[in-house]
């Protein structure tokens, strides 16, 4: 098993992409902590992997508020002798033309998509910088990579992201901890509202454990070497930019 031993902390874990992070984590040895706003979700997810005999916990993480997220943090670091990766999975979106956006959408849209995995980077980071070694992996969108109809602010924070990705792999590198990204294209998730899959090369979105895969690629020492990257996972819709 490829995460053996190792401690994950997973945002956005109840549902879609960051759920089938956590599981397929989880299967291969992980200790994960999901992190999530939805108190049901994540705990039915935590029941999910306890009969699973999955090593997943649960605990509240509110990406808008920096407190929420001093104390997950804290717990933690307090529950798990060392946290070996971080996926910054967590995201939210409203499909709406820019001019017809409210002012508060855009402040919850950086906020969750941006600030939020700012936040909890800076709060994870301390220890993985002590021992000099840890592997961070952000998930964005391809929407912050060439844009996205109807998506503008949100394809503004997840490019954020991806320049967050950038800089830090290059402060972090002297540490040993590697900092990627991966960009999913549309997926089938509850978020779910982009192109038509005519669009897509393969004819047909992504499922969720696919994009997973790319996420444990970056988490595991296959890609011990590589840092500051960016994968698009979109069945070639945007292979072209």
């Amino acid at each position: 098993m490829e995460m053996q031993g190792q401690t994950v902390i997973v945002t956005g874990g109840a549902s879609g992409i960051g759920k089938a992070t956590a599981f397929l984590l989880a299967r291969e040895g992980a200790r994960v902590f999901i992190g999530d706003i939805d108190q049901t979700g994540g705990q039915a997810a935590a029941a999910e992997g306890a009969a699973a005999r999955l090593a997943i916990e649960y605990l509240p993480l509110d990406l808008t508020d920096a407190a929420s997220i001093e104390v997950f943090a804290t717990t933690a670091h307090r529950r798990a002798e060392q946290v070996d990766g971080l996926v910054n999975g967590a995201g939210w979106d409203q499909i709406q033309p820019f001019l017809e956006n409210p002012p508060e959408m855009w402040d919850r849209i950086i906020a969750i998509n941006l600030m939020g995995a700012v936040r909890l980077t800076r709060g994870i980071l301390p220890p993985m910088v002590a021992a000099r070694a840890g592997k961070i992996v952000n998930i964005s969108s391809d929407a912050g990579r060439v844009g996205s109809t109807g998506e503008t602010v949100y394809a503004a924070a997840k490019g954020g992201l991806i320049a967050f990705t950038k800089s830090l792999a290059r402060e972090l590198a002297r540490y040993q901890i590697n900092v990627n990204c991966v960009c999913p294209g549309p997926t089938d998730t509850p978020l779910f509202q982009r192109q038509p899959e005519r669009a897509i090369p393969f004819r047909r979105i992504a499922q969720p454990i696919e994009v997973a895969q790319a996420v444990l690629f970056f988490l595991s020492r296959r890609s011990n070497y590589v840092t500051g990257q960016v994968l698009s996972v979109s069945g070639g819709l945007t292979m072209a930019d």
